[in-house]
């Protein structure tokens, strides 16, 4: 039986592998195993939003959705003293995230199982991350963006990457359609980078 990314408990065997890759000016090495999202290296949209990403006026905590073993948010906590957290409903996903903050010693980073915002219990994040489950249909992708709309505080601030081919123009007026501003911040490769910011 096969397993998909977004699955809660993947079926697949383990087999865990080590990835290295260059993020914003450091090197940095990730667990990864089967049945979580680009397990052979660090996709290069996640690449993209983090190279692209910019920290918030606004203060508060940051929260990626979908983290999978934790690239994005792992990268960001290391360069703040703000609270980071990584959450996924793969519970494989969480286990090699809790290894990789493991790794770096970053004390504030805190994994938590949640499909999307289910388990979340609070609003007032400064910024929220997310490469977002495509796969998962379009569904799934715009109810994300209309509970990140309502889990940010004023002035908070939504970072997405997204394929042009994979939605980025619905994206985008999905995104005008729930936030006062929405910055295309990149585009690479036919990645687009969002900024949507909370009034």
């Amino acid at each position: 039986m096969g397993s998909h990314y977004f699955d809660q408990s993947p079926h697949k065997a383990s087999e865990e592998k080590t990835i290295e890759a260059v993020l914003r000016g450091n090197k940095w090495m990730f667990t990864s195993d089967h049945a979580v999202f680009s397990k052979k290296e660090i996709d290069f949209g996640s690449k993209t939003l983090i190279e692209a990403f910019r920290w918030p006026e606004v203060d508060g905590d940051v929260l990626d959705v979908g983290c999978g073993y934790g690239p994005i948010g792992i990268t960001l906590a290391s360069e703040t003293s703000r609270n980071v957290w990584l959450v996924d409903v793969n519970t494989r996903a969480l286990a090699l995230a809790e290894k990789n903050v493991s790794r770096y010693h970053l004390n504030n980073v805190h994994v938590q199982e949640s499909d999307l915002f289910e388990r979340i219990q609070r609003d007032d994040f400064a910024a929220i991350v997310t490469n977002p489950p495509i796969r998962a249909g379009k569904d799934v992708v715009f109810d994300l963006y209309e509970k990140a709309h309502q889990y940010l505080r004023s002035r908070g601030e939504l970072w997405v990457v997204i394929q042009k081919k994979q939605g980025a123009p619905s994206t985008k007026e999905k995104l005008l359609s729930l936030f006062s501003d929405v910055e295309t911040v990149k585009k690479n490769k036919g990645y687009h980078v969002f900024c949507a910011k909370k009034s």
